[in-house]
């Protein structure tokens, strides 16, 4: 089992978590050549080693060829700062505010960041998590304007050089076959940060809405300025963190991704691989249920699509028999402990129910990577479940039932013709 071990003490953003997870060992061309398949073009990713605090780290720099200027470093604080701009590693994409001298990549719609997302050669697995990072996005920034999700338009997180940060950290991830992420610390610091909406308090509304759903813990530090951008803790969100550590393992390897800020201690973002055994794990989830005896089916419907959104690990309804003979629905939900106050908030909202009962359940997981297999039909993304006991380590692979659709709809043929195929070109990979 593969752990992402993130060490935040100094903030996160987009460029410092690709450039870490670089330096542990993702595969840089098989990113160039997913960048090179973006229909948006116009920018040039950098990837070099640099110094910082003495320490050499890699560094991930998104340099736009029309305006790669550092405007927002002039808004550090929320008021004048002035900063030598001569050095490439202090151009700032650290910040994810403050694009509006990018007009001509503005205005995105999270479907048409969705469309140039699903238009690149990277995996099914890459893509579904850049969007999903996205979709983080856009529900805080929706929440912060108290607009829909549909009427978010992504003017400065939507400009280019995010949309490069985000999918080469779902790339990286996918080429590193990440199975959990542990976040071991993460600190922000204070004051207040220029934006497109103008000044605005450090963290900014989006890292705090994201923070506040997805249950991330933060510290303040007594550093002045926004180490935390939405783009991170977006990331960190998609990423569904945990707090703990395996209870052994090794480290396979380290990185760290440097920050282009320069503020009063060094900033950069060091992450750890760590192996484990790939014995069954254990942990706790919260199960909710609750009996509906007056709501549409229609509503429902929506309720499972908005419980799967706000993070619930599964979802379903089961027929029964209350009172008075009245059939009736049950819902459950499983999710993590941190969910459960989001996940109990949609459902009194959206459903007739006034009550909801929970207990907290173990559980046993296995081991699960995801590869991708070649296939006369095309590339298939197959989930790898391991177990290890007495016997020696024991490996299954399933295909992903999306990757499977998709070549069935590409080729017309029948669901069960593209699996069988797919479980046959595993047993020769």
């Amino acid at each position: 089992m593969t752990t992402l071990c993130l060490d935040c003490s100094t903030g996160i953003s987009g460029d410092m978590t690709v450039a870490a997870l670089l330096d542990l060992g993702a595969n840089q061309e098989k990113l160039m050549k997913v960048l090179a398949s973006l229909q948006e073009q116009g920018f040039e990713a950098k990837i070099r080693r640099v110094q910082k605090a003495s320490l050499d780290m890699m560094d991930f720099d998104v340099v736009l060829r029309e305006d790669n200027h550092d405007h927002d470093m002039e808004y550090l604080f929320g008021h004048q700062h002035h900063h030598d701009h001569h050095h490439d590693h202090d151009h700032d994409h650290y910040h994810d505010h403050g694009h509006s001298h990018h007009a001509h990549h503005g205005h995105r719609s999270l479907l048409d960041v969705a469309l140039l997302i699903n238009n690149t050669c990277a995996t099914d697995n890459a893509k579904a998590l850049a969007i999903r990072i996205f979709e983080i996005l856009a529900q805080a920034e929706a929440k912060a304007h108290g607009k829909p999700i549909a009427q978010v338009h992504f003017h400065e997180v939507g400009a280019i050089d995010s949309i490069v940060d985000i999918l080469s950290v779902a790339v990286c991830l996918d080429d590193l076959q990440v199975t959990q992420t542990v976040l071991r610390s993460l600190n922000e610091g204070f004051g207040t940060v220029r934006c497109q909406h103008g000044i605005l308090p450090i963290p900014v509304p989006a890292v705090a809405n994201i923070c506040a759903a997805y249950g991330i813990e933060m510290q303040f530090c007594d550093i002045e300025g926004e180490l935390i951008t939405p783009t991170g803790a977006a990331i960190l969100a998609a990423l569904d963190v945990k707090t703990s550590l395996p209870s052994s393992y090794r480290i396979v390897s380290t990185g760290m991704g440097a920050g282009k800020r320069e503020y009063s201690r060094p900033s950069f973002l060091r992450a750890m691989l760590l192996e484990e055994k790939t014995q069954a794990q254990e942990d706790d989830i919260v199960k909710l249920e609750s009996n509906i005896d007056d709501c549409s089916p229609e509503v429902l419907g929506y309720v499972m699509d908005r419980l799967f959104e706000a993070g619930a690990l599964d979802v379903c309804y089961s027929p029964i028999f209350m009172k008075k003979n009245r059939p009736d629905t049950m819902l459950t939900v499983l999710c993590k402990a941190q969910k459960r106050t989001a996940l109990e908030r949609i459902i009194f909202t959206e459903t007739t129910t006034i009550g909801i009962r929970r207990m907290t359940m173990q559980r046993s997981l296995l081991s699960r990577t995801f590869e991708t297999i070649s296939t006369p039909l095309g590339d298939v993304t197959m989930k790898v479940c391991t177990y290890e006991d007495e016997q020696g380590q024991q490996t299954f692979a399933y295909p992903e039932f999306e990757s499977v659709k998709k070549l069935a709809q590409a080729h017309g043929l029948p669901l069960k013709a593209v699996f069988h195929v797919a479980n046959q070109s595993k047993h020769h990979d």
